[in-house]
């Protein structure tokens, strides 16, 4: 006891802004139900596992932690077992599913280290200063915790219409701290206070009968007083607290919600949490949702287990990243530099003061968590997998979509891992783990005159058209589709397993990429005009690993977006060596980069397209704002036009003539947003032009990309300049062949919902991680991959 007296001063007394780790070490996996259990360092309340709490010791000198231990209790009969209410109400499945989570007996005690001393935990004997630190931090809401429920609410809650000015009924009414009830009826959970005449009344039913009896909305029916705020939720962290606007219909934030409260005797500073927001509900229901339930397996896969064969719990909606983690932590360059040759020791002493927010730290603790097997080890559970909760906190740090709880297009978030590693790692290319899956594309243009142009860009996926057209199974097509349409007309459905899908060759696919093209309104400084040239496309160099872009989301007309039903036939091999490009050839005559003598430049005078303007004023728009329009979205389509007329209507010079100059009426693109795409491997015109036309949003500007491959010659080409930049003297090169050692599918009518699950070649089989679940893949369902994963063959 006198040991920990003459360490007082390294305690600190947690505040409400704090950051407490106390779910999971900073450093590892390990929680508090890992033998050893968790210690959470006490004064930065960083958690730790047994292996690793006297790293943090040797870096920090603080000695005193609170070490926490959960042993699961043992579970009583089926019969016995009481029922909890269900959970996953959004759902909409009869009877639901139940949430029967397992419970724990927590042992606390305080630990002194370097020694390892433990005093016990409550005790009064312990110094004032330590038990209510201890106090603080086991009541608080974890880190960890607090951040899965702001990016579940995803959009911070808008200061209500209504808070403000707020009438509240002087009616005397005074509401206790404990032992609320519904004023109409004997419910006592989910509880609303109406912040207008102090109303005590329960929330809405729920469609399985849980819930409340709808008193509180039928009284917001019957008064019109707005606002409400959940009984339960009211802490000293106001801005926790759950207020609901009923006209908005939505959760709000209160900014005079103290006052609101003091009004019917409420001293917030004193009240305990003892019910969930509605986010905090919405988050359970989402993290309990069982995929692997609902998802139609019918096979008795064998469950795999150890280094390599690791899951990823989903954390709602998270499945996009575990399947493009899965991949990447099978390749030897993730292997080799957060694993083999990065320890977590090494990482951590390198680490912020915060390792919870390094992205070097937590990719290492990512992979040894992968890959080291510690945490894939048969247990009665089942396979529980890790939860990557750091890993997604940082990589998703101040992305709009990525840091919240919706569903994500996983090649998006392949881009963007490539483009955080990319960063964390500048002018290191032996450090990279990334360059492997670089590569330069050439790009050859020929106009009429017989002139050519040369333009090379670096990339990191080859996204491919998918040509239907080159199904090989058309005669059982046609058979089908007349099946289908009898069928239509006698009012039946076709049954899944009668379904005949387009099955098209990869190799056509690869073909799309590289055959001749046609460029319309393509500028040839040899003919001072505009023209329809030829491109053609190939490989400057071949990457260690190829990913290929499946797009199989197109625009059907009017802009609506579908999926192709179709299937892909992918060998286990490819060979791309008659893919390479073969540069400039001898006798060819290259395009001037335009300005001199005869050949002048195209003029400056911008032109707009009369087809879209023409077909935007038959809509009823100004001439004048028309041209505007599709002059500064670069002609690229009605529908960009129209956007941008549509948000530029207010401008102070939309009547103005147009200017002479083409670079006056150019609009203005955020440069950081231009060197984004860049550093997702686009040409850098062609990103201007994709911003232009998306309204500045780098998400819609990469789909307008992959929707367009036209773009990236659409404009004059610069004849002998490059886009690849000076790292691409590091890109490797070598072999056109490849064999397939990954693939990740996607479920679902879009990128942004639905479901992805990786398949991944490991020691010579077929291995499925679908979230926490690793098996064995029993039939391998390789024809309907949305990307695909290719590694060289070595000679």
């Amino acid at each position: 006891m006198d040991l920990l007296r003459s360490h007082l001063h390294k305690v600190r007394i947690p505040e409400p802004t704090n950051r407490i780790h106390k779910d999971e070490c900073c450093v590892s996996f390990d929680t508090p139900r890992s033998e050893g259990g968790l210690y959470v360092d006490m004064s930065s309340f960083l958690g730790f596992g047994r292996e690793y709490v006297e790293w943090n010791f040797e870096k920090t000198g603080n000695p005193v932690y609170l070490h926490i231990v959960q042993r699961r209790k043992p579970e009583p009969d089926e019969a016995d077992r009481p029922l909890k209410k269900p959970t996953l109400l959004a759902i909409g499945v009869e009877g639901g599913f139940g949430d029967q989570e397992p419970e724990y007996d927590d042992t606390f005690e305080i630990v002194i280290l370097p020694d390892f001393i433990s005093l016990p935990f409550p005790s009064v004997d312990l110094p004032e200063k330590v038990r209510l630190a201890v106090d603080k931090v086991l009541l608080a809401e974890s880190a960890d915790r607090k951040e899965q429920l702001a990016a579940w609410v995803a959009d911070k809650k808008n200061i209500s219409a209504y808070a403000m000015d707020l009438q509240q009924l002087d009616n005397g009414v005074i509401v206790p701290p404990t032992g609320w009830k519904c004023s109409k009826c004997d419910k006592t959970e989910n509880l609303w206070l109406n912040l207008t005449d102090g109303m005590i009344l329960c929330g809405r039913k729920l469609w399985d009968g849980s819930g409340g009896n709808n008193h509180a909305i039928e009284h917001y029916e019957q008064t019109k007083y707005p606002l409400a705020v959940k009984l339960g939720t009211i802490t000293a962290d106001l801005e926790a607290a759950d207020v609901f606007s009923y006209p908005e219909d939505d959760s709000v934030e209160d900014p005079l919600l103290a006052q609101h409260l003091s009004h019917f005797g409420i001293d917030f500073s004193s009240l305990q949490k003892t019910e969930m927001t509605t986010a905090e509900r919405e988050l359970d229901t989402n993290t309990n949702y069982d995929w692997n339930r609902i998802q139609e397996s019918g096979k008795d896969a064998e469950l795999l287990f150890g280094p390599g064969y690791t899951g990823l719990a989903n954390l709602g909606n998270s499945c996009y990243m575990a399947s493009i983690m899965q991949v990447m932590f099978s390749t030897h360059p993730f292997i080799s530099r957060y694993f083999e040759k990065q320890s977590l020791k090494a990482a951590f002493a390198t680490a912020p003061a915060d390792p919870t927010v390094g992205l070097n730290m937590q990719m290492t603790k990512l992979g040894h968590g992968l890959l080291s097997g510690k945490y894939s080890a048969p247990a009665n559970e089942g396979q529980e997998g890790i939860h990557p909760r750091m890993f997604k906190s940082v990589i998703a740090a101040n992305h709009p979509e990525f840091s919240s709880m919706r569903q994500q297009d996983a090649l998006d978030f392949f881009l963007h891992l490539i483009d955080r590693v990319e960063k964390a790692n500048p002018g290191n290319h032996e450090q990279n783990p990334c360059s492997g899956f670089k590569f330069v594309v050439e790009e050859r243009v020929q106009c009429p005159s017989g002139k050519v142009s040369y333009n090379k860009r670096s990339d990191y996926i080859l996204s491919l058209s998918i040509p239907l057209h080159e199904a090989i199974n058309k005669e059982q097509l046609e058979a089908f589709n007349e099946k289908k349409a009898a069928m239509d007309l006698d009012g039946k459905e076709v049954s899944n397993e009668d379904i005949v899908r387009p099955r098209v060759p990869l190799e056509a696919c690869l073909a799309s990429f590289s055959g001749p093209e046609e460029i319309p309104d393509f500028y040839s400084t040899a003919l001072n005009s505009k023209i329809t040239a030829t491109k053609t496309a190939g490989f400057n160099t071949f990457p260690d690993y190829l990913v290929l872009h499946m797009r199989k989301f197109v625009m059907e007309a009017g802009w609506v977006p579908k999926k192709l039903d179709v299937y892909i036939d992918v060998p286990d091999t490819i060979d791309i060596t008659h893919m390479r490009s073969k540069g400039v050839q001898p006798g060819e005559e290259l395009l001037s980069e335009g300005g001199s003598g005869d050949n002048s430049a195209e003029p400056a005078h911008p032109v707009a397209s009369e087809d879209i303007v023409s077909q935007l004023a038959s809509m009823g728009f100004n001439y004048l704002h028309c041209q505007k329009a599709a002059i500064n979205t670069s002609n690229t389509g009605v529908e960009e036009a129209m956007n941008w007329l549509l948000s530029h209507m207010d401008d102070p010079d939309i009547n103005d003539p147009i200017s002479k100059d083409s670079r006056a009426c150019e609009p203005s693109v955020d440069e950081a947003s231009v060197q984004t795409l860049v550093s997702f491997g686009f040409q850098e015109d062609v990103a201007t032009t994709a911003l232009k036309a998306s309204g500045g949003n780098i998400e819609k500007a990469t789909d307008w990309i992959f929707s367009h491959p036209e773009a990236s010659s659409s404009a004059s080409a610069d004849s002998s300049n490059s886009n690849a930049n000076a790292d691409d003297a590091y890109i490797p090169d070598g072999s056109g062949r490849y064999k397939l050692m990954a693939f990740v599918s996607h479920m679902g009518t879009s990128t942004h919902c639905g479901h992805y699950v990786a398949h991944v070649l490991k020691d010579g089989r077929w291995t499925i991680f679908n979230d926490s679940k690793v098996a064995a893949s029993v039939d391998l369902p390789k024809e309907m991959g949305y990307l695909y994963f290719f590694q060289r063959i070595s000679n």
